[in-house]
């Protein structure tokens, strides 16, 4: 009956027919486990929509209640908090592999002719999984949620000729509301998995028609005038049926990824929800989830008169650069052994990442909410002006980024010595209208206040 059913389904339809030569496509017989990266990318991206789905079906994207939603979602529903946990965990992977996938083929030289357009697909993928990530992590509507995209607007409103252009349609406007949860919602939900299922399927299109790029060997570079004959032949000599012979590999590589993702979303759990949003609390130290921490970790140990051009330029170098690559080294040697500048940027790449998500972890490129109030020993008074300057020093969180002897965070410039600097107007002039990450304190402190303020930071030589 099964046959009779599958013979009748595959008369009408001729799937089977269409789909057979595709599995069974030839690829080279050395195809090393690094090739199923990419699969495994897919897999996870399948195991993201499939979470993402069913976590849609309980999700309200409405700034009143979105945060209720999440909430139920974790604690209320029906294997709620396991779907979060695999949904994160398959994101996680997904950036992962993906970046695994470009550094391999980056190193293998498999973006070498014919297959350049297989790269800049590739590059496209790579951004649209990051920018998928960060519209996802708005969706928990948080505290920590709603800031990170605060930062993030306002370091793209730096963006030359836009005149925070940009930073407004990001937000939908000058705040984080609920157009931002609309705009983020549509994008993660729709637009975004739109882009990379066309996109998978254009590079799937190109890998059957360009062939899996053989592995790269010493003195055998690319030729784009006989390449497109050496490497038929070299099929129908070595050739093996990817289904089979090479897809085993891909399976494996899968199941262990699947594995991967279930065991540290039973293990751990889903991403701890915050606070609901409160754009008043000044006291918010945004943190996004790890895949974005190396970005934040840069804003904080970079020169601030340099942010600019490194949050700015710095990606869009990177972006040409990826671009562009094919097109000037696009022949020639393929082997690491003969590339070693490939090698050593891979290498310096993996150490910048490492180095960075180290920062990020790092107490002091965030500002020490646990700063304690200055003791009389160190103000050197207990009453008068400088004993309320030195409490309003930490009650108006001024310590929490600024040091004063041992005292308080290394966030912003270290102040034990600041009155030997600045002048008792200097000081004022910074107080009162802010600087850099600093807020304005101009509608926040009284005059009597800042005369305190002052006075105490007067006798910091």
């Amino acid at each position: 009956m099964f046959r009779r059913i599958a013979n009748w389904f595959e008369d009408r339809t001729g799937i089977a027919a269409s789909l057979g030569p595709l599995i069974k496509h030839p690829v080279p017989a050395d195809t090393d486990w690094w090739y199923a990266l990419g699969s495994s990318t897919l897999v996870a991206f399948v195991i993201l929509v499939a979470t993402g789905i069913a976590l849609a079906t309980g999700y309200t994207p409405d700034p009143s209640s979105a945060y209720r939603s999440i909430d139920w979602l974790t604690n209320s529903a029906s294997f709620g908090h396991q779907l979060r946990a695999v949904h994160y965990f398959a994101a996680s992977a997904m950036v992962i592999l993906v970046g695994m996938h470009a550094l391999h083929v980056f190193v293998s030289g498999s973006f070498k002719y014919p297959r350049e357009v297989n790269w800049l697909v590739g590059v496209a993928l790579l951004f649209l999984t990051l920018l998928m990530a960060f519209t996802g992590q708005l969706l928990r509507w948080d505290q920590n949620a709603v800031w990170t995209v605060y930062v993030g607007a306002e370091q793209a409103g730096r963006t030359p000729f836009v005149d925070g252009w940009l930073a407004q349609l990001i937000m939908g406007g000058t705040n984080v509301g609920g157009a931002t949860l609309t705009r983020f919602y549509a994008s993660h939900v729709f637009f975004v998995p739109a882009l990379i299922f066309s996109m998978v399927g254009f590079h799937l299109f190109l890998v059957i028609r360009n062939g899996v790029s053989e592995r790269p060997k010493s003195g055998r570079p690319v030729d784009p005038k006989t390449y497109k004959k050496w490497y038929p032949d070299l099929l129908r000599r070595e050739g093996v049926p990817f289904w089979p012979d090479a897809a085993w590999k891909d399976v494996l590589v899968a199941v262990g990824v699947v594995a991967a993702i279930a065991a540290l979303a039973l293990i751990i759990g889903p991403p701890e929800l915050g606070k609901p949003p409160d754009p008043t609390n000044l006291n918010a130290a945004p943190e996004p989830d790890w895949y974005f921490l190396r970005y934040f970790a840069a804003l904080a140990v970079i020169p601030y008169n340099t942010q600019n051009l490194i949050i700015i330029g710095g990606p869009l170098l990177l972006v040409v650069l990826m671009i562009t690559l094919p097109f000037f080294a696009g022949k020639g040697e393929r082997s690491p052994k003969r590339r070693p500048w490939a090698v050593g940027m891979a290498g310096a790449i993996l150490l910048l990442i490492g180095s960075l998500l180290y920062a990020s972890k790092h107490p002091s490129w965030a500002p020490n909410f646990e700063a304690k109030p200055l003791p009389a020993s160190l103000v050197g008074a207990s009453s008068g002006p400088v004993w309320q300057g030195a409490q309003l020093f930490n009650q108006q969180s001024c310590e929490y980024c600024h040091l004063i002897g041992s005292y308080g965070g290394v966030y912003g410039p270290n102040l034990t010595h600041i009155a030997s600097r600045y002048t008792t107007g200097n000081m004022i002039i910074r107080i009162l209208g802010g600087a850099y990450n600093m807020p304005a304190y101009t509608s926040i402190l009284k005059p009597a206040q800042v005369s305190d303020l002052v006075a105490f930071l007067s006798t910091r030589r």
